[in-house]
């Protein structure tokens, strides 16, 4: 069902999630002139550095400041709730951390505003360019050369680009993932793990690839990543080809999902069953 949303209030959601991303970007781009403080934060492998809780303190600031009674569900201090849960802000401030903690510069800055749990904004900023890509729902995407709607793909290749995400509890011994993978590998010119899902959701809305499969990914990317793909004419399935539900079951879960243009949709699914008949041997656990 399509919600009927005040456009002053998003206007101004809007207006306020792009400061907060561009600040958090300013940040980041400025914190990794310095030394890095990098702490683990699982068991899993993730970690967190100063930048993340720098950057995630300044949308924070940001989104308190001019939307005080909204729920708020943050990479890293969780879920703050508050009275009224009907708006939720969905916050990744530096995703990408496990690359800038090797000194690799590839990280994005993702905020969302959901309402009943349907993503309606969605901004991406990328520091190192500074990029921003914003993307409102019914309303279009944007990026920083104007409107994204239906991208111009670059010539066809023998084979597409494709991008891959496996969420963080997947392990190397997982037999779904390696079977994915390998025959993603197979079917493609070219298959990147960017270690920033934002990131990739941008390249596929600007036309830079040509679909982006995830495995048991996190729901916290998802948001502003999805709205920003669907907006520019892309198209979101789970792994059986049904389109994939708009709404989000936060704060927690995972997701499967398959993106990418309607004239590649058909193509994929079938690539992805058929990593279902794939057996993978001889790789360590």
């Amino acid at each position: 069902m399509n919600q009927v949303l005040p456009d002053t209030l998003l206007d101004r959601a809007a207006g306020v999630a792009v400061a907060a991303a561009v600040e958090a970007g300013r940040a980041i781009r400025a914190g990794l002139l310095g030394a890095l403080t990098v702490h683990a934060k699982d068991p899993t492998g993730d970690v967190v550095t100063d930048l993340d809780l720098q950057a995630e303190d300044i949308i924070l600031r940001h989104v308190r400041r001019a939307f005080p009674g909204h729920r708020i569900l943050a990479e890293e201090s969780g879920a703050l709730d508050s009275a009224d849960d009907t708006w939720c802000w969905v916050i990744d401030p530096l995703d990408g951390t496990n690359n800038i903690a090797i000194g690799l510069p590839v990280c994005t800055v993702g905020i969302a505003l959901c309402h009943n749990g349907t993503p309606v904004l969605g901004v991406v900023h990328e520091p190192i360019a500074d990029r921003t890509w914003t993307a409102v729902r019914g309303r279009g995407a944007h990026g920083p050369n104007g409107p994204l709607w239906h991208p111009t793909h670059r010539p066809a290749a023998s084979a597409p680009v494709l991008a891959w995400l496996q969420g963080y509890p997947v392990t190397r011994a997982d037999p779904a993932a390696r079977a994915l993978r390998l025959t993603l590998e197979s079917a493609s010119r070219r298959l990147i793990q960017l270690w920033s899902p934002l990131l990739c959701w941008v390249m596929l809305s600007n036309g830079d690839i040509d679909g982006f499969v995830g495995y048991r990914a996190g729901l916290v990317d998802l948001p502003a990543g999805a709205l920003l793909a669907r907006e520019s004419g892309m198209h979101i399935t789970d792994f059986e080809g049904a389109a994939l539900d708009e709404r989000l079951e936060l704060p927690v879960g995972e997701v499967d999902f398959i993106a990418g243009s309607a004239e590649m949709m058909s193509d994929l699914t079938l690539l992805v069953k058929s990593a279902a008949g794939v057996t993978v041997t001889g790789l360590p656990g």
